[in-house]
């Protein structure tokens, strides 16, 4: 099983995307700050950390330094509707060299399932993987 951490502070949004990801071989869960996602991650690695960046309390620039230094390869996607708000902090960090892959919110269930499978399954070149695969790609520009 897949383990996929949802890290967001909006219940509904973090509830929308566990439902999304309830389907294959996909165990998702999900934490309503940074620092709950930390102590869930930081207790069992998660193969996916999908991370909100607008939070109270630990911001998600915060959380994914935190989780960089626990696993730098793990794949991480920021999701944000605030994309703007946080352009200075997020090239600093990529400047610096921590990775992640940047979405813009609103998701749909089939833009986050094509992220999902496309991150959890990179090597199937299924049709429905290269779609993903494609999705993927366009997601994060």
């Amino acid at each position: 099983m897949k383990k996929i951490l949802v890290i967001d502070d909006d219940d509904a949004v973090r509830d929308s995307f566990i439902a999304a990801l309830g389907y294959r071989d996909y165990m998702p869960s999900g934490a309503g700050s940074g620092a709950a996602g930390l102590e869930s991650a930081g207790a069992e690695r998660p193969d996916l950390v999908f991370l909100d960046l607008k939070m109270p309390g630990m911001s998600g620039v915060e959380t994914l330094s935190a989780l960089r230094a626990l696993y730098p390869d793990l794949p991480i996607y920021l999701v944000t509707g605030f994309y703007g708000e946080f352009l200075e902090p997020l090239k600093d960090l990529r400047r610096r060299g921590v990775l992640f892959e940047l979405a813009r919110k609103p998701l749909t269930v089939a833009e986050i399932r094509a992220i999902a499978e496309g991150v959890l399954a990179p090597r199937d070149r299924t049709p429905a993987a290269m779609t993903a695969a494609r999705a993927l790609s366009q997601a994060s520009h």
